[in-house]
């Protein structure tokens, strides 16, 4: 079994998900107790995907997460870094077009996106500024970045509820239902340790991201942030 380690070395965030891949659709399912897809409905709602735009999904896995972008009529590229997601992908959405590529150092020229968007996987690449500026770089004047992620609850009562269900209920439910449990482990660690909503919006600004804005979804253990570029 692989997991990672908060240091997040590509080599090894990248192998984890590899491992997981088979079922890593279903687990998300069942460890948010499908939550997932209700936030999901609403990064695409912030997305506002429009017939003929350009839209990056990055940290796609699968390419689950672009469907709703293509639904729309925009021409939508999941990229992620784990082949092993992407091999996964491939079966599932063959008529995606799927790209192998670094969130560090995008394979894409400057300008091309009219939006970009990362859910649940800005926080497992090792360089946040990085990913960050390079989503910058490849935004279109005028366009924008949504980042939904896990933060920080904001109510202390149930933010210690919800600590202790990443600490001792993840773990056992990780192993009925994940082909890598010891990967959940690392993701439950991960989400403990990740800027919170004002700490991470200021880390948009800091990479060039202007009028940036989240909302809180679930009692803040989700966040969606929102940027433009100028």
């Amino acid at each position: 079994m692989t997991r990672a380690t908060l240091d997040k070395q590509p080599h090894e965030v990248a192998t984890m998900f590899d491992d997981v891949a088979a079922n890593y659709d279903l687990t998300n399912d069942v460890l948010s107790l499908g939550q997932d897809r209700r936030w999901r409905k609403e990064v695409a709602k912030a997305v506002d995907a429009r017939p003929a735009q350009k839209v990056l999904d990055l940290a796609a896995g699968t390419g689950t997460s672009s469907l709703p972008f293509a639904a729309t009529g925009a021409y939508v590229v999941p990229c992620d870094f784990s082949l092993g997601m992407l091999r996964e992908g491939k079966k599932k959405h063959g008529w995606l077009p799927l790209t192998a590529g670094d969130g560090t150092k995008l394979p894409f020229r400057d300008e091309v996106f009219d939006a970009v968007t990362i859910s649940f996987g800005l926080r497992n690449i090792q360089d946040t500024e990085a990913a960050l500026r390079e989503l910058y770089r490849v935004t279109k004047p005028g366009g924008r970045v949504v980042i939904c992620e896990f933060s920080h609850a904001t109510w202390a009562p149930f933010r210690k509820v919800y600590e202790e269900y990443l600490i001792r209920a993840l773990p056992p439910i990780a192993r009925a239902v994940s082909s890598n449990p010891d990967a959940y482990v690392y993701l439950a660690e991960s989400i403990q340790t990740w800027p919170d909503q004002p700490a991470l919006a200021a880390l948009m600004q800091k990479a060039g991201w202007s009028k940036v804005a989240w909302r809180n979804l679930s009692g803040g253990i989700v966040a969606m942030h929102r940027g433009f570029k100028a």
